[in-house]
């Protein structure tokens, strides 16, 4: 029996789709997730706690996107020794992405091949914050208030905080669960270790709000006690302090 001539169709190489692109039963299927635990992962902690976590965030996304001024107050030449980075913490991998125009999502890997440990969202614009970036220092902070019952839950896996950016109050930060997108950004940069640009979105992706873009660097991680941990953001040369500095506090 002859082999049947080629078409078009097959010629046409596996590529990964554009994020955002529609579904439907002849698209490609998106890439396989190759990311490998964290060393330090433990067990699920419960559907009620996912429930909880999903009901804070479908209120949270009711609330406005806060478009705060972040740059640092005051002028050039600002980055004093107080800003460097504290010895002792531990380094991890912090990406900053999202479509421009909505919140900006940071997710946090022990290394650029493992899957996110922490990931937030906060009602700040994505390309508000990564403008802010660009121009001067950034300091978040994440507040929540302590509920003795709740003595043994770390203050990363604290639901909701409230958000300040450079002392204002810039509506509130979610902790939520990793979705397939976020794995698809995290398997998509997998083999980037520090750099920004933006991901391949077809025309109608993230119903149109615009690119996704990214900033992906090394942070620092040191926690200060049982209710306060930082991530200060490694400046590659070295000479200054962090541009980008999240504090989690509880008070």
């Amino acid at each position: 029996m002859a082999t049947p001539p080629l078409t078009p169709r097959m010629l046409i190489p596996t590529t990964l789709p554009p994020l955002g692109s529609p579904r439907s039963k002849e698209s490609t299927v998106r890439p396989e997730i190759t990311l490998e635990q964290p060393s330090g992962k433990t067990k699920s902690t419960g559907s009620k706690s996912n429930k909880l976590l999903r009901r804070v965030r479908s209120v949270f996304r009711s609330l406005p996107i806060m478009s705060p001024m972040c740059k640092f107050p005051g002028g050039g030449g600002t980055r004093v020794h107080e800003n460097h980075v504290h010895h002792g913490g531990t380094r991890v991998t912090g990406t900053l992405f999202g479509y421009r125009k909505t919140r900006v999502n940071i997710a946090i890997q022990e290394t650029p091949r493992s899957l996110p440990i922490l990931v937030l969202e906060l009602a700040i614009p994505t390309a508000k914050l990564l403008q802010d970036l660009g121009v001067g220092l950034v300091r978040i902070a994440l507040e929540c208030e302590k509920r003795p019952s709740e003595r043994t839950t770390k203050i990363v896996d604290e639901p909701i905080w409230a958000l300040y950016c450079n002392g204002k109050k810039s509506g509130y930060g979610v902790k939520r669960q990793p979705t397939e997108e976020d794995l698809v950004v995290m398997q998509m940069l997998h083999a980037v270790s520090m750099g920004a640009g933006v991901l391949p979105v077809n025309s109608g992706g993230g119903g149109g709000e615009g690119d996704l873009t990214y900033m992906r660097a090394h942070f620092e991680r040191v926690i200060g006690s049982r209710d306060s941990e930082t991530y200060y953001m490694m400046n590659p040369d070295g000479n200054s302090g962090p541009e980008l500095s999240i504090f989690f506090v509880r008070v």
